[in-house]
């Protein structure tokens, strides 16, 4: 049978009121007549009525053992009712069930309410308008975005005006320096205003990392700044301030509106149809146009907060770092610590390296040398070995154990002919052949060797650096047919004006 309800009640009441006829009443509240003359003798709703329950349902099959757990509670607050219920278990085989983990995890959680340790209060801010920017970042590769149906696996720096919410985000490869200061330069000439203070978290981008077994580097509690992040600070007139180390919900604001962002940012994918994207501009340029919209609706306090800030009188810092480094003797440089092949010409000079976000430039007397995809994380290395061929070439016994000799094999077609060489011709004379190969390669075309390397694959001969070449050498030279000037006779050209002048 349903319970009355307080709402059928209450239409007892009035009809009652009306014509004071219980039977009437009744059926027009939609109770049975005797229910009806309870609650008209009572004259009050059946939300008051109830009587707390004060027994269970079924019997408590922790009772036995719960003065033991909340022994163990009371000594380490911090135990999970998992661990708790895996311990009961070794203790007492057979006695419970994987089943009753759950009804553990409730009893655990309303004695923690009860009689637990006090908890951490966050104690809500007011923010003025104007005063700081919050940077923070966040993985986006979760929104599944594609480029030229790649999996694209990037970050966003997120930059937010607390008072407002106003928010700014910038695609980015890495939580590096390089990405703060594009991330914090974006978002400020897109408001052409900047605020007194920027707070970011302790991220290496921003601050020193603190050596592990060692304590704070200041008497504060707080890491130090890094030189570039104090240099970006100072450009743009705004003072540098962190949270506590560890301490991420003084950071909320920003990390709040992550989330937010990346469900707009959801949606918006949805109602586009499609998750790729050309390029990676195109993907920035739909994510501007997102916050864009975003931001128009948050009118009123983004004005105070423009009002409160100083005007952005300064000029864009290019987005790049540059650092003056020396070739070493294996043909590469050291930049962030990963290793880069140069040409092996540029052996003991020094070259200046643009570092920026995603990418490296490496010049040499201010002409472009290198240009590649920047390395992520530590002692990575990426190595071409069109650097190195020449040289490696001359010294095949130095392939075996070349450190970079995996850098060496630029396709799987080229480690299948390898593999080949060695069957045939094992040791440095197999080693040799197929440098002969990748010397081909780098001086013609790649695509163009691996075209050979398939047709004889194909037709069952042996792999042989003179086999490949023949394949891929070029054609013979196109002949041009020689052809005799034509005499020009301007005369011709006046017989038609003639002509013209007779037809008028």
């Amino acid at each position: 049978m349903r319970a009355v309800t307080d709402a059928q009640v209450r239409k007892l009441m009035e009809e009652m009121s009306k014509h004071g006829r219980i039977g009437d009443a009744a059926m027009k509240a939609g109770m049975h007549r005797q229910t009806a003359r309870k609650y008209v003798e009572a004259g009050t709703l059946p939300s008051t009525m109830a009587a707390p329950r004060d027994w269970r349902t079924r019997p408590d099959p922790f009772e036995e053992h719960w003065p033991e757990i909340e022994a163990r509670l009371r000594a380490t607050p911090e135990l999970e009712a998992k661990t708790v219920f895996e311990l009961l278990q070794e203790q007492h085989p057979g006695r419970y069930e994987d089943g009753q983990l759950r009804t553990l995890q409730r009893r655990v959680k309303q004695w923690r309410a009860a009689h637990g340790p006090e908890r951490d209060v966050v104690f809500a801010q007011q923010h003025r308008p104007g005063e700081a920017a919050q940077t923070d970042f966040t993985h986006a590769t979760e929104l599944a975005v594609t480029i030229a149906g790649q999996l694209f696996v990037h970050m966003l720096c997120v930059l937010v005006l607390p008072y407002s919410n106003w928010q700014w985000a910038t695609v980015c490869m890495s939580e590096s320096v390089a990405a703060l200061r594009k991330g914090v330069q974006r978002a400020l000439f897109q408001l052409g205003r900047r605020p007194e203070w920027h707070q970011t978290d302790n991220s290496t981008a921003a601050t020193h990392k603190i050596p592990e077994g060692s304590a704070a580097l200041d008497e504060a509690g707080k890491r130090s700044f890094n030189a570039e992040y104090v240099a970006l600070m100072k450009h743009f007139g705004m003072k540098p301030r962190t949270t506590e180390v560890g301490a991420k919900e003084q950071n909320g604001d920003v990390e709040a509106s992550n989330g937010a962002l990346k469900r707009r940012l959801e949606q918006a994918l949805l109602v586009r149809g499609s998750r790729d994207f050309e390029s990676v501009d195109a993907w920035q340029a739909f994510v501007d146009h997102v916050l864009r919209k975003a931001n128009a609706n948050r009118g009123k306090r983004v004005g105070e907060d423009l009002a409160a800030m100083r005007e952005l009188d300064v000029a864009k810092l290019p987005e790049y770092v540059e650092e003056d480094v020396r070739v070493s003797d294996w043909s590469t440089v050291r930049v962030k610590h990963c290793a880069y092949s140069v040409p092996s010409r540029l052996i003991g000079e020094w070259v200046r390296v643009r570092i920026f976000e995603d990418r490296l430039e490496v010049r040499f007397a201010d002409e472009l040398q290198l240009a590649c995809e920047r390395l992520l994380g530590r002692n990575q290395r990426r190595i071409d070995y069109r650097h190195v061929i020449w040289s490696l070439v001359q010294k095949p016994g130095a392939f075996a154990r070349y450190v970079y000799r995996e850098e060496m094999f630029p396709s799987l077609a080229f480690r299948e002919a390898y593999d080949a060489l060695q069957a045939a011709r094992p040791g440095t004379k197999g080693d040799l052949e197929y440098l002969r190969i990748l010397h081909l390669a780098a001086s013609t075309m790649e695509s163009d060797v691996v075209a050979a390397l398939a047709l004889l694959k194909m037709s069952g001969k042996p792999v042989a650096a003179d086999a490949v070449r023949e394949l891929v050498a070029a054609p013979a030279p196109i002949e041009v047919p020689a052809l005799a000037a034509p005499t020009i006779d301007l005369g011709e050209y006046d017989a038609l004006l003639v002509e013209q002048e007779v037809a008028a």
